[in-house]
């Protein structure tokens, strides 16, 4: 799949449903994951639309879907279950269609990536880019009133009964997906999402572990996000942000058997942040002699106002075409820097055109 190679991966799924499908979906429990029941047709499309634009890395719909999210919005487990996988049948029956229009481009070549978004994007309001969780998740939930805390500081006893919880919430929803051939067998890679917290990083990977023996193996990633350029978690309450290397160190350290990712990276975070924390990642003190391939997936506009909940407007002379072609020179010199093989696409605010003009941009 990854040989010396680039490959260029879709937009934010969910904000192009939004702005150029018109799906009222933000600020709902099941996010993109609605339209797998409701626009199932107008999902795919949007599928296709990136496949024009020159995507070959298409991510499904599932970054939102876990049966906590379809609880919420009032969905049964057997419900839940159904649409799951539907997401990745639909992904595939785009995948299909757009080779049957273009008969040079065979199915192999558009590679589809079963997208887990974190615990966070579970909860309401949503903690993808705060890591705000509910004990035993968490040290606290969400507060309008109190501080919100993201480290259990000196507990060693609630951390790891934190990560034991991520741990088993990955797996349950993991299982949704490999229980069933028929779907497994059209992933081709496991791509963990926005994820907010080290510990979380270290509970996927726990995860990944307890399936090892029920799974055939799938290469798969782990991509964290930065709002405002740093790790949402702190070391104690109120304290420091992790690094970005540290985050790199937890995804890529040995911890005894845990089984480490085939790539790593950086996604929903704005474009301003990525040098900085690319270099930071290459200062990370890894126990791998060769790096993992490595995933760009970066917003477009100005990032996100974790206050108003709401995303920036790109300034001028930072959105459209020059959006592309800064990101198309980060892959370049990251190529140059020794990441042999990228993933690289764009995350929320960025549609077919964003992913179309940086296809031209490499």
């Amino acid at each position: 799949m990854l040989e010396d190679s680039t490959l260029l991966a879709d937009g934010g799924l969910g904000t192009t449903l939004e702005d150029h499908f018109h799906l009222p979906i933000s600020h709902t429990p099941l996010w993109s994951a609605r339209v797998i029941l409701d626009a199932p047709d107008t999902l795919q499309q949007a599928h296709l639309e990136f496949l024009e634009a020159g995507s070959r890395v298409l991510l499904t719909a599932t970054y939102q879907a876990a049966f906590a999210s379809f609880q919420q919005a009032g969905y049964s487990r057997e419900v839940a279950t159904e649409n799951m996988r539907n997401a990745v049948h639909i992904a595939d029956q785009a995948r299909h269609q757009f080779c049957k229009e273009h008969s040079d481009i065979h199915p192999q070549g558009i590679l589809i990536a079963l997208s887990l978004g974190p615990f966070g994007s579970t909860v309401s309001p949503m903690q993808d880019f705060g890591g705000i969780y509910p004990p035993p998740y968490g040290p606290r939930a969400y507060s309008d009133s109190e501080e919100n805390i993201t480290s259990f500081g000196d507990d060693t006893e609630g951390k790891n009964d934190s990560i034991k919880a991520l741990a088993r919430f990955h797996e349950d929803r993991l299982r949704v997906f490999t229980s069933d051939k028929g779907t497994w067998d059209k992933v081709d890679f496991v791509a963990f999402e926005t994820v907010p917290l080290v510990r979380e990083v270290e509970a996927i990977r726990q995860a990944m572990y307890s399936m090892k023996e029920s799974i055939s193996p799938k290469p798969w990633w782990i991509t964290a996000t930065f709002p405002d350029g740093k790790c949402p978690e702190t070391r104690q309450p109120g304290g420091a942000h992790y690094s970005a290397s540290t985050v790199a160190n937890a995804m890529l350290q040995s911890i005894g058997d845990m089984p480490v990712p085939n790539g790593i990276g950086i996604n929903c975070t704005a474009l301003a942040f990525l040098p900085e924390l690319l270099q930071d990642f290459e200062r990370a003190n890894t126990d791998v002699n060769e790096r993992p391939f490595l995933v760009l997936q970066p917003n477009g506009g100005g990032g996100f106002n974790l206050s108003t909940q709401a995303f920036i407007e790109a300034a001028d002379g930072e959105g459209g075409d020059r959006w592309a072609e800064v990101l198309a020179s980060m892959v370049r010199e990251a190529k140059g820097r020794g990441w042999k093989n990228i993933i690289f696409g764009g995350c929320c605010k960025t549609g077919p055109g964003d992913i179309r003009a940086l296809g031209k941009a490499m």
